[in-house]
């Protein structure tokens, strides 16, 4: 059992180590695509924090 351990870590190991080399080999995304990421992350962030904002706000309503 242990060796079946090893190996299917060594075959994780192994894809991500192509994974790695394969990105690298892609170079960096071009700068539009870069752009629109920060804009989706901006939209995000902005979701994200309203509704933290409304959660806050129900369980302050609960603590009531």
């Amino acid at each position: 059992m242990n060796g079946e351990r090893i190996e299917t870590a060594v075959q994780r190991i192994e894809a991500a180590l192509a994974r790695i080399a394969n990105a690298g080999e892609a170079g960096p995304p071009p700068a539009s695509s870069v752009s629109s990421l920060v804009v989706k992350h901006e939209a995000l962030r902005d979701t994200v924090a309203a509704t933290l904002k409304e959660l806050d706000d129900l369980i302050g309503a609960i603590e009531r």
